[in-house]
């Protein structure tokens, strides 16, 4: 696993930037789908 992200890196120097900003987009899409919850419901 890590050794495929090795090459990846060496043959594009952005790649990691362009995995994270997917995750960051994948998470949010994720938390947008829970339920909201009212303020006083909270804690």
């Amino acid at each position: 696993y890590i050794q495929s992200w090795l090459k990846v890196l060496k043959e594009d120097k952005r790649a990691i930037f362009a995995a994270a900003s997917h995750a960051q987009r994948a998470a949010d899409y994720i938390h947008g789908l829970q339920p909201k919850q009212e303020e006083g419901a909270a804690a």
